[in-house]
């Protein structure tokens, strides 16, 4: 029985500031070892819960974040990018049930680090509804029969993730002040409640349901500069309703995907031209 596990990094329990998730801030090495502590707890909760084999997906930033040496051992891992299917890669129909640790709240909404997939997007539609990682991502769960069984995450997250997702278990491991301030639990505490509930998890996940995915899916993603826009909408099918908004119309969740990590290196193209202009002037 497998179970797949995506780790993202801003909604572990201690986590709170820029400084902790960028690669090169003071902050990041104590984050890489809480990350990992939490994918640990979930991978022994996985196996106590009759799991034979865990899949974990590294899905934040560069994806090379965990402590690949200090993971433990009887899990395979997914590590760096770029990928197709970005923070959902390595989810098969395998797998009996999906578990998100670490998740965050959408760009534009309130929470602890809130973004959706990079910051240089705005807002992430699809069919003109906001959505956060964790929705999109339990879009690609769902077109392969995946329920997400449990996500972690700050209160504003597991909100969201309680209203999309039928039966989903959730650990609040911290309560979100502002955009980079936290009421969080201890380290300790939130690895013990997430082992509790993924084991919990994996035991009801093949009774769990999973809700339809669209027959159509209209993506709009809004972003933070125009010269942004403009190298993104080069990538075909492209639409621009908008000058900092784009459009993407698919069926499959596959291309929908393979759109936002388009726009997403585009975008960021865009960002490090800007900031190499901006040091020569």
């Amino acid at each position: 029985m497998q179970v797949y596990l995506s780790v993202d990094l801003e909604g572990v329990a201690g986590v709170a500031t820029f400084d902790q998730i960028l690669r090169g801030g003071s902050g990041y090495p104590r984050a890489q070892a809480l990350m990992t502590a939490e994918a640990n707890a979930a991978i022994r909760g996985a196996f106590a819960g009759g799991a034979t084999e865990v899949v974990v997906s590294d899905s934040h930033g560069t994806m090379d974040n965990l402590l690949v040496a200090e993971l433990d051992p009887r899990a395979r891992i997914v590590t760096g990018g770029p990928r197709p299917a970005c923070m959902a890669q390595g989810l098969s129909r395998e797998a009996v049930v999906a578990i998100f640790l670490g998740y965050h709240a959408a760009a534009g909404a309130p929470g602890v680090l809130s973004h959706t997939f990079s910051a240089n997007f705005t807002q992430v539609r699809i069919n003109g509804e906001p959505v956060s990682e964790a929705e999109v991502n339990a879009l690609y769960a769902a077109d392969r029969a995946v329920p997400v069984g449990v996500l972690t995450g700050d209160d504003r997250i597991c909100a969201v993730a309680r209203e999309a997702f039928p039966g989903v278990r959730t650990v609040e491991t911290k309560q979100a002040i502002g955009w980079s301030a936290t009421n969080s639990l201890s380290p300790a505490a939130a690895g013990a409640m997430i082992e509790d509930v993924v084991a919990h998890a994996v035991t009801e996940g093949p009774r769990l349901s999973v809700p339809p995915v669209p027959e159509r899916l209209e993506l709009e993603v809004d972003f933070a500069t125009a010269l942004g826009a403009d190298l993104a909408a080069t990538t075909p099918g492209t639409g621009r309703p908008a000058a900092h908004t784009l459009r993407y119309s698919t069926s499959s969740v596959d291309e929908l995907l393979r759109a936002i990590m388009a726009w997403y290196y585009l975008a960021a193209l865009a960002a490090q031209q800007s900031a190499a202009q901006a040091l020569r002037r």
